[in-house]
């Protein structure tokens, strides 16, 4: 028999392509979402997806048409639970995911703080995830709500992006440090995940400047890499609110850059008013209330995104 979580590890990875960007947005072993992926082809006598020879995949014509058809099982699995929760007077969920940076600074206090202010009985789970990821988690109701990058839709589609919060990407370096020589695309560049997501603000960064895969170190966390160019070892992209402190204790100062300083802007996204949960409803509200914008504003030392469980952990794998 098909289950919901055979479907929806087949959504992720046809959406994602691949078994490990599936696995990893899963939290689980690879091995796992391979499993899922077998039973599903040994049910239908189809591959359904296969390895192209640049290290992608590709869905067969079987999985071209199975796709839409398993997202709107998920969509309907997703809308059938929380019937059920609210019939039973269940506490409603809520699952929200952000890119790393809005992760590690922020979300922690934001969710705290609603949870505190809403009067509602609230299950809230929180994850990381690159923008391409949690486009595919909105979409597929495998979370509620995106924070991070313009996810917007196009017309009649299903999402919906909301402005948050604007602020500036710089470059730091150390305070004391010289001038790296040459051009921007041959210095030392500190990053986070977020550096390698083509989507988040530092990605776009470093491939509107032309840097090289080569000349990009990837640190655990932002404060880490804010540590390592203060200490002198290259130069790191920053959210100007967020690095503010550290300029000011004269540990950092901004460089500029042919690209930089520019602006960027913190988006909620969600799904359109019909498909949300009241929760959904009420934490999109408290986000553009002056307490939620003084906790996106107000700078934090830095939570490593590995303290979050994954927004996806209760509608597949919980049993």
């Amino acid at each position: 028999m098909v289950t919901v979580t055979q479907l929806s590890t087949f959504v992720l990875v046809a959406r994602l392509g691949s078994v490990g960007a599936a696995a990893r947005t899963l939290d689980v072993s690879e091995s796992a979402v391979s499993q899922a992926l077998t039973a599903l082809r040994t049910h239908f006598g189809d591959p359904l997806i296969r390895r192209t020879g640049g290290g992608g995949m590709r869905l067969t014509p079987a999985g071209a048409r199975l796709l839409p058809v398993a997202s709107r099982m998920v969509a309907l699995s997703a809308d059938a639970e929380a019937a059920v929760r609210a019939a039973r007077g269940a506490p409603d969920e809520l699952r929200v995911v952000a890119t790393s940076t809005l992760a590690e600074f922020v979300l922690p206090s934001l969710v705290e703080a609603f949870d505190g202010r809403s009067g509602r009985r609230t299950e809230t789970s929180f994850g990381v995830a690159a923008g391409n990821e949690v486009r595919v988690l909105v979409e597929n109701r495998l979370a509620d709500v995106a924070l991070g990058p313009y996810l917007g839709a196009v017309r009649g589609g299903e999402l919906l992006s909301e402005p948050l919060f604007r602020t500036q990407l710089v470059v730091v370096t150390g305070a004391r440090s010289p001038r790296p020589p040459g051009p921007p695309p041959q210095w030392s560049w500190l990053v986070d995940s977020s550096g390698t997501d083509p989507d988040a603000d530092s990605g776009r960064l470093l491939r509107r400047l032309g840097v090289a895969e080569g000349h990009v170190w990837v640190f655990p966390n932002q404060a880490a890499t804010w540590a390592a160019a203060a200490e002198g070892a290259g130069v790191a992209p920053a959210l100007a609110h967020l690095v503010s402190p550290r300029i000011r204790r004269d540990e950092l100062r901004i460089l500029e850059t042919p690209a930089t300083p520019s602006d960027a802007t913190w988006h909620a996204t969600v799904l359109q008013p019909e498909h949300r949960s009241p929760a959904t409803d009420a934490f999109l509200h408290f986000l553009h209330t002056p307490a939620a914008t003084r906790i996106m504003r107000a700078p934090g030392a830095g939570v490593p995104p590995s303290r979050f469980r994954p927004p996806v952990y209760v509608t597949l794998w919980g049993g």
